[in-house]
């Protein structure tokens, strides 16, 4: 469909934001399904986000991806937030309805449909996620919601401990799930957790950007056969934390990629009220 005067954008909203394979996968999506509709990438300054956010508005836009460094940091600026959204106290999509702005998160949705998607379920599993802030923590929230049973918490003593410390507690709250803090700085008890887990998840920045040569776990045999190694970032497509899980023989061993396509494709129908079609 070519652009014209009716044509709807949605932009992601994230820094940095080149990297981004959103454009490519929601474009063909929008012309396969025959609608009107265009996906941008912009790398926003953290000073610029209230502006951003305000041309959602200004523009008339059907909404936006929201990526880090702002899954939080968006949350007072907008008009509303689904509940659970305000459970996880992130957002990764906007809608606009007429003005009003909307937040909602899929990336915990993504996490667990990109594991069934190769045939791994979480009902009365165990899992270890380290990171808990933009991605980590719907995806702690969600995979409790799943059905896990146990869930070995691990972040770096930084701004985001007490966010990971609250996130635990509600799934205790509020879950059947049994949740666990540590902090990540304690590695004797982070290989204890590794050697007896059926998934382990790794939602930090490490093995992306100027930490492409960063993994949280150096050593094969840290890992065991029989697991799933999720590591969230999906570009590069084979990051070093995937590399150590292959040398060591796990089961499945999974990039970004299939999560971001499943948290995308809900972000879609929530933008056009269409189910993405399959590209």
């Amino acid at each position: 469909m070519e652009i014209d005067g009716h044509t709807r954008l949605v932009g992601l909203i994230a820094h940095p934001a080149g990297h981004s394979q959103s454009p490519t996968m929601h474009n063909a999506a929008f012309a396969k399904a025959n609608i009107n509709a265009r996906f941008l990438a912009f790398d926003v300054a953290p000073t610029q986000l209230k502006d951003a956010v305000n041309a959602i508005r200004a523009f008339n836009m059907l909404g936006a991806s929201i990526s880090m460094p702002f899954k939080q940091a968006i949350i007072p600026l907008l008009d509303h937030l689904d509940q659970t959204a305000q459970l996880v106290g992130a957002v990764n999509t906007v809608v606009n309805h007429n003005g009003e702005l909307t937040g909602y998160t899929t990336d915990g949705t993504g996490f667990v449909a990109a594991l069934q998607d190769n045939g791994v379920g979480l009902r009365n599993q165990t899992m270890t996620l380290a990171g808990v802030g933009g991605a980590g923590t719907p995806i702690a929230i969600q995979s409790a919601l799943a059905g896990l049973k146990t869930l070995n918490v691990f972040n770096i003593n930084d701004a985001s401990v007490k966010n990971a410390k609250h996130i635990v507690q509600i799934i205790n709250d509020q879950t059947d799930c049994r949740a666990s803090f540590y902090p990540l700085e304690d590695r004797e008890q982070f290989h204890k957790a590794l050697q007896t887990s059926d998934v382990y998840a790794d939602a930090t920045d490490l093995g992306m950007g100027q930490l492409v040569d960063r993994s949280l776990v150096d050593e094969p045999n840290w890992f065991h056969t029989n697991m799933t190694v999720f590591d969230t970032v999906y570009a590069p497509s084979v990051t070093k934390l995937m590399r150590v899980a292959q040398q060591a023989g796990v089961a499945h061993v999974l990039n970004g990629q299939g999560m971001l396509y499943n948290q995308g494709a809900a972000a879609f129908k929530l933008w056009t009220g269409q189910k993405m079609p399959q590209n």
